[in-house]
């Protein structure tokens, strides 16, 4: 999994570079982050399941490199006790895509792109909108999956006990159950609306 998402990164940057030495040492950042002991989800088996679907449903088999740079970049940050996660890995995006030098106003798309993922709830673009379904995929998972996801999330919050975490998570599931749709494109309407509602209804329920 970890080949393939390192494969990945370096076919997507040496679109732009042919510096191997710093696209090497971006991975090596990216790849710190998401492998800290503290990431029982927010890791990179989450990018690989990401990029996975991203290949599937990109309209008409066109993956846009800007969605590829939002997905490996958007929890590079990620700390269960912060409440800016979304900021600091955008501020940390608009530098690395710096050092690609790309476009800087494609720079500040994927800026813009990584914090949507804050609230999942402004979706301007249709590249945005993908973006938050892919993110959100997990939750029309394979009830075993989906199991799996929520244990990492509860993981991640080990600092927090049941009386103070329970009472969040719950505000989060019918957040999620109380929108008209969970998923902003038709595709993921589609294909994970239905399992979603299930398995937030049924973790409710537990």
């Amino acid at each position: 999994m970890e080949d393939l998402v390192r494969s990945e990164w370096d076919s997507l940057c040496h679109r732009y570079s042919e510096d191997p030495a710093l696209v090497g040492h971006l991975w090596d950042e990216l790849e710190k982050a998401y492998t800290a002991k503290d990431r029982h989800y927010h890791n990179l088996g989450h990018i690989h399941y990401m990029l996975e679907l991203a290949h599937r449903y990109s309209p008409a088999g066109h993956l846009s490199d800007l969605l590829l740079f939002a997905i490996f970049y958007h929890d590079i940050v990620y700390k269960a006790t912060r409440s800016d996660n979304e900021e600091q890995s955008a501020a940390l995006a608009q530098d690395r895509l710096r050092s690609l030098d790309i476009p800087e106003a494609d720079i500040l798309q994927v800026k813009e792109m990584i914090l949507a993922t804050k609230t999942h709830q402004t979706a301007e673009t249709e590249l945005t909108k993908l973006l938050l379904d892919l993110d959100l995929a997990i939750l029309g998972a394979d009830e075993a999956r989906y199991n799996r996801y929520s244990q990492g999330v509860r993981k991640e919050y080990s600092m927090y006990p049941d009386l103070i975490y329970k009472p969040g998570r719950r505000k989060v599931l019918q957040h999620f159950l109380n929108q008209d749709h969970i998923y902003k494109t038709p595709a993921f309407q589609v294909e994970f609306e239905d399992k979603a509602r299930k398995n937030l209804q049924r973790e409710l329920e537990r």
